[in-house]
């Protein structure tokens, strides 16, 4: 896609990606699970003379949440919450059960998303798909025209996301991952919520884990 912007930003203790897009001569941009570190998050917006249009959250566990609030409240970009997690958001450290994460700031989510829904955002079109099995809410947003995927903790390059965390479930995370390798093109580029970027056709070849789809 000509003039997409993609910037990656690794943040937080357990080096979580946070992604920040836009279209050149828009003026806007989105940020993908703002995690920490808000400053260095918002940087590029003053490098780049973008305003932030939306923040969009895969899913609510601390690593992916941490700078929403400073965000949103420092640029008045409204966030989008997966429905199933509005709770999680609301109230961060009460679902932090380790003393020496945080402490991060609650914040209560404009709108909410549960897949389905089709947005249109910072000059983008991007449709939501729920993709349970990481956490009870996780939704991955794809970009189509641009042919991306923000999977969030869904499929990483090699690897997968845990399942052994409240609400997860290993044949629930399987079931989103094959409805998204036969929903997308092969060549969708895939921008994960930690490691590195791939592709759903490179991992549907390559990643252990997914020997259980079926082919």
């Amino acid at each position: 896609m000509t003039g997409l912007g993609v910037i990656g930003t690794t943040v937080g203790p357990v080096a979580e990606n946070s992604y920040l897009l836009y279209k050149e001569g828009t003026g806007k941009a989105l940020l993908v699970d703002p995690g920490d570190e808000p400053d260095r998050l918002m940087e590029p917006l003053a490098e780049h003379g973008l305003e932030l249009e939306a923040i969009l959250l895969t899913h609510c566990h601390f690593d992916h949440i941490g700078a929403v609030a400073p965000v949103a409240k420092a640029t008045g970009a409204p966030v989008y919450c997966p429905e199933i997690e509005v709770p999680i958001l609301a109230d961060v450290m009460a679902y932090i059960p380790w003393p020496e994460i945080g402490p991060y700031e609650s914040y209560d989510a404009d709108h909410t998303v549960k897949g389905g829904e089709h947005l249109s955002l910072a000059g983008f079109e991007i449709d939501a798909y729920f993709t349970p099995g990481h956490s009870p809410g996780h939704v991955s947003y794809s970009i189509p025209e641009a042919g991306l995927l923000l999977s969030g903790d869904v499929l990483f390059q090699g690897s997968v996301g845990r399942v052994d965390l409240p609400g997860g479930d290993w044949d629930t995370l399987l079931e989103s991952i094959r409805m998204l390798i036969t929903t997308l093109p092969a060549e969708t580029r895939v921008l994960p919520g930690h490691m590195g970027v791939t592709t759903l056709g490179a991992e549907l070849k390559t990643n252990p884990f997914l020997t259980e789809i079926p082919r």
